[in-house]
């Protein structure tokens, strides 16, 4: 990131992004003072704007750090934005649950940090400790599980998070001075009881929700997941197997219900509901930039809320690239059929028309013969060694790593491309401003508004969209399948199953 990028980092910076926080360092001449992308600072203008690629640099430069956000650079490590990736990678595993059974120590050395270390980073970035953030989860999601379902209280204990009942019943006493029968009982729910726990995640408006279920359902795995008025899949979470299953409700939301086998970890669920659904993008933010192209501006203006579609698990979305490598919609869900009806658990009962099926966890993938279900030997050595790398922790699908870096270590295993890792990191990795334009439909899509040629003519136009690029394919893939102008907001009718975004088929070669 240097000056040279001002103008794409500034859009960023407008956004409030999280996804571009750490990445980037903002210096501001009125006052000397830099900030974080995020900062919650009333956003200065362009003129007045410096941006770095550290916040070495900036200091460097003789700009003093923010007092509101804090971007410090930690000792002995090269920039901020370093010890900033190391917060969020903790915070995404305590959202999965890493100190519900774990020490702090213990996620340290997952961490490859020092526990004082990690502890100072907390401190310093969130003013909190990572037991503290840790209980503060714990404890909204116990309040909601308590409020919106008829789950015993020792399983809301264990979903939360607690390692005991007690020690649940002591946390809820402390911080809203009342015991948890009390916060069921005023809110009016009844306990006793085998419920669905049910979830409400507000949107950023306006959301595009016809066109989010028609890519899903046009990719939908047969045994695995299905899209029609609503989405449902089956999932593994923690400990506990079973359905997840999402609709768009009402007031700007999605509700989300599980129905689980036992106790999980929740709070890892609604992490990966809010990036399958990509809930917390700024739409209305993105759209304003992208109509910028006077070529884009028509596209947008049908369909301002277009998302982009993410991943409940990042490896399963790394497989379905591979296996989409060449081949159409349609054949890749047929080989992805076979593979989950081949390789993956069964899930009996849980449609209530038969069993369905998780998918291949990885260390299976990395021993099987794949070949039986279609794939040519290549393709098949291709999944196994993507495998491979994901059970051994070589490979880390995290979005809270550095996007670039983790495409450079996917191209480096056999028969994964540009394309394919490019497909990776704008779904599973949620890097806004991945782009694929090896595929040959965005091309087809670039032609047929004069936008571009060729692929390389399609890069050189697609820098004028930066940092939102993946929002632009999606904008583009969807002008091959809608040309029809209509409101993009949560549907009071059922949803068009087929006006979902374009097949997309990725250019011969790419792996």
């Amino acid at each position: 990131m240097v000056e040279r990028d001002a103008d794409r980092l500034y859009q960023a910076m407008l956004a409030r992004d999280p996804r571009f926080d750490g990445r980037f360092f903002v210096g501001v001449r009125t006052t000397g003072v830099y900030c974080r992308s995020i900062c919650p600072a009333p956003t200065p203008k362009r003129g007045n704007c410096r941006f770095f690629a550290s916040a070495a640099a900036a200091q460097s430069a003789g700009f003093r750090p923010c007092k509101r956000c804090r971007p410090e650079t930690a000792p002995a490590s090269p920039a901020w934005s370093g010890t900033e990736a190391t917060v969020r990678r903790a915070l995404r595993l305590i959202a999965d649950g890493a100190l519900d059974d774990a020490t702090v120590g213990a996620l340290a050395i997952r961490l490859g940090v020092g526990e004082r270390h990690l502890r100072r980073l907390f401190d310093t970035h969130l003013g909190a400790s990572p037991a503290a953030v840790a209980r503060t989860q714990r404890l909204h999601l116990a309040k909601q599980l308590l409020e919106r379902t008829d789950l015993p209280m020792a399983d809301v204990a264990l979903a939360a998070g607690f390692g005991s009942v007690r020690r649940f019943n002591d946390q809820v006493r402390q911080v809203y001075g009342a015991p948890p029968g009390s916060l069921r009982r005023d809110h009016g729910r009844r306990t006793g009881g085998v419920a669905p726990v049910e979830l409400r995640l507000g949107c950023r408006p306006p959301f595009d929700w016809p066109a989010l279920a028609g890519f899903l359902s046009a990719r939908a795995i047969p045994g695995l997941e299905t899209c029609t008025q609503g989405y449902r899949r089956s999932i593994r979470l923690g400990p506990a197997c079973g359905v997840l299953d999402v609709s768009p409700g009402p007031g700007g939301a999605l509700t989300a219900r599980l129905h689980l086998d036992g106790a999980a970890p929740l709070l890892a669920a609604v992490a990966g509901i809010r990036s399958l659904f990509d809930i917390d993008a700024d739409t209305a933010g993105i759209t304003a930039h992208l109509a910028t192209d006077r070529r884009l501006a028509p596209l947008v203006a049908r369909a301002p809320g277009l998302r982009v579609p993410g991943a409940w698990d990042a490896f399963e979305l790394a497989v379905r690239a591979v296996l989409g490598q060449q081949v159409t919609v349609a054949g890749a869900r047929t080989l992805l059929g076979r593979l989950v009806a081949t390789h993956g658990d069964p899930l009996p009962g849980a449609d209530g028309q038969g069993a369905w099926r998780l998918f291949p966890e990885a260390g299976r993938l990395a021993e099987a013969d794949l070949t039986a279900i279609g794939l040519t030997r290549a393709r098949a050595a291709t999944v196994r060694g993507l495998a491979a790398a994901a059970a051994s922790g070589d490979l880390c699908l995290d979005p809270a790593d550095d996007p670039d870096e983790a495409m450079r270590r996917l191209r480096a295993l056999p028969g994964i491309g540009a394309w394919t890792a490019g497909y990776i990191a704008m779904r599973a990795l949620r890097h806004p401003d991945a782009f694929p334009s090896a595929d040959a439909a965005l091309l087809k899509a670039a032609r047929r508004l004069g936008i571009a040629e060729t692929a390389r003519g399609l890069d050189d136009a697609a820098e004028a969209w930066r940092p939102w690029r993946a929002y632009a394919a999606i904008h583009l893939w969807h002008s091959l399948s809608d040309s029809e102008p209509r409101h993009a907001v949560f549907p009071a009718a059922p949803v068009d199953r087929n006006r979902g975004l374009a097949d997309r088929r990725p250019a011969a070669g790419d792996a």
